[in-house]
């Protein structure tokens, strides 16, 4: 089977520059691996954008089809644990990254990357979660497993696709969410989604360079790094937690031990990238039954590849509310 599909394609220009266009490949041109698959949905990440950019510390060798994200059907497989009609998820490992993505109509990788679709959830439904929404679920996995189940739960960058999942799970589980965010008037978005109360950015982001600061928080989803993880761990409440998965303000953490010594605070860090397939079928079907969200339509929206620059370069700013899921034609 040769099958020739559409495919954003990302490459260097001779001057170091790098552009985006939509390009027909062929499967033929993709790597060996156990499955083919069929894209049918694939979401846009700040991975991905970067990737896109020509952010070497992601990808290593241009030209690149990114999407670290993808949801569709099996066409072809070379192991018995799947079979052509499967439908089925794929998100982390190298897909996207150095091997070629979702932001294609069809994938080639190994079978261990691969992931059953959960009842419970359709392959549209698994995108509009995608890797940033399973990172706030091992996020708050990670704070409940660590005892944190009442009392005040901060996110930062909570208009964002982790911060966007983290809010409406915390919610929907029953805590208090402190939806932190540089964007005024998304207020009334993060309250839909289920947060208690919502703060300037500012608010979270001490500089007066004191090594702990006023007990607050019960605990913590970081998507921002930087000197914002550290003001929260600063005021984190005795025997707190903080879940760290991002770095866009900073990949610095610049504090004392005092939260750890002084006040037993625990940072978890978190990775979506490499965790293993039993874990991660696990956490897909808890995403697919007990905590499956209900505003999974007011998080995301829909694009087309022809659409998909735009959003690029907006995630990029700092100006993506919520997910975006990448729609392929499936005719």
């Amino acid at each position: 089977m040769n099958t020739i599909f559409d495919a954003l394609w990302v490459e260097e220009r001779p001057d170091g520059s790098f552009r985006r266009t939509i390009v027909q490949r062929a499967t033929a041109d993709l790597p060996p691996g156990d499955l083919l698959i069929r894209v049918h949905y694939s979401s846009l990440n700040y991975k991905d954008a970067l990737s896109a950019a020509g952010n070497r510390g992601v990808t290593r060798a241009y030209p690149h089809t990114p999407g670290i994200d993808a949801a569709g059907v099996v066409v072809e497989s070379a192991v018995d644990e799947f079979k052509a009609g499967d439908e089925v998820i794929v998100i982390g490992y190298d897909l996207g990254m150095n091997t070629p993505g979702g932001f294609g109509g069809y994938i080639r990788v190994p079978a261990g990357w691969v992931v059953r679709r959960p009842t419970g959830l359709t392959l549209r439904e698994s995108m509009a979660i995608g890797t940033a929404g399973f990172t706030a679920a091992q996020c708050v996995d990670a704070l409940m497993q660590h005892g944190v189940d009442s009392g005040e739960v901060l996110v930062t960058g909570a208009t964002g696709g982790v911060g966007s999942i983290a809010v409406a799970l915390l919610s929907k589980l029953g805590m208090t969410v402190i939806a932190a965010t540089g964007k005024p008037a998304a207020a009334g978005y993060l309250h839909s989604l289920g947060a208690t109360a919502v703060v300037a950015r500012d608010e979270v982001d001490d500089r007066s360079g004191k090594p702990l600061l006023r007990e607050r928080w019960a605990g913590v989803v970081d998507t921002v790094g930087g000197n914002m993880l550290a003001t929260a761990l600063k005021a984190t409440r005795y025997g707190g937690a903080v879940a760290a998965c991002g770095h866009v303000a900073s990949p610095s953490l610049e504090l004392t031990v005092y939260p750890f010594i002084l006040r037993g605070v625990t940072l978890l860090g978190i990775d979506s990238v490499n965790l293993p397939i039993a874990a991660r079928r696990a956490l897909w079907a808890r995403l697919a039954g007990a905590w499956k969200l209900d505003v999974l339509a007011q998080i995301a929206r829909d694009v087309a590849l022809a659409e998909l620059n735009p959003e690029i370069d907006a995630i990029l700013r700092g100006q993506q509310q919520g997910r975006v899921v990448l729609v392929h034609p499936t005719l």
